[in-house]
């Protein structure tokens, strides 16, 4: 029996359909595999400045602990060198010089009856370390550790505590008069962070706050928990 006009036509309509809705599974597709590529690529770039950091970071403690120690001669200002931190969304920053370590998050052993911002406690090469959690420490959002938290740990003479930061960028090199302070500076610091920073930079289109580790490690609040 041969086909007549009609179902011929309706044949080729429907394939023509069919072509068509492959053709925008196909695209929608492609587009939703290009932007799983650019979030990855994204997620990758984040990691690898975080890495160099990290390592920037070990280089450069190591001769400032020496530094401190009188075991090395006398370089350049240590309190230029800063690490950057990013928590809450913004970026800040702490002189290398009181940065023990940065570690990916590890085994922390809760300890009983304590403030809720205390995660508890860790062994960070051999001595025991009290983990704080910063954002609740400073009245924000508990942090949702992920892969990009980081475990910064901060001394100030014998005052060691490691604080959950969401992550580490880079190293900066930073000159004294480049930080803003006083009031000018108060306008670019949020103020749950307030009580604790030392001033602000700008740079390019970036405002980094300072974060004072002394008054951050001997404040009341931690002295008291």
């Amino acid at each position: 029996m041969l086909n007549s006009p009609s179902m011929c036509y309706i044949s080729y309509c429907t394939n023509t359909l069919l072509s068509n809705e492959e053709l925008l599974v196909t695209t929608e597709d492609r587009r939703m595999a290009q932007q799983t590529q650019l979030v990855q690529e994204q997620d990758m770039d984040l990691a690898e400045r975080q890495e160099r950091a990290i390592d920037l970071a070990n280089k450069v403690m190591l001769p400032l602990q020496a530094l401190n120690e009188g075991t090395v001669g006398q370089g350049r200002v240590a309190g230029e060198q800063y690490l950057v931190f990013l928590l809450h969304e913004r970026e800040f920053a702490v002189k290398a010089e009181v940065v023990q370590s940065v570690e990916r998050p590890v085994q922390v052993t809760p300890v009983p009856n304590v403030a809720s911002w205390i995660i508890g406690v860790m062994n960070l090469r051999g001595s025991i370390v009290s983990v704080v959690d910063l954002k609740a420490f400073l009245g924000l959002e508990p942090t949702s550790i992920s892969t990009r938290s980081r475990f910064l740990a901060l001394q100030h003479n014998t005052m060691m505590i490691s604080f959950i930061v969401d992550g580490v960028s880079e190293m900066l090199a930073i000159s004294p008069e480049t930080i803003i302070q006083g009031r000018a500076g108060q306008t670019t610091i949020p103020s749950w962070f307030m009580p604790y920073a030392s001033g602000s930079i700008v740079l390019n289109d970036r405002i980094i706050v300072l974060l004072d580790a002394e008054r951050l490690l001997f404040s009341d609040k931690i002295q008291h928990f």
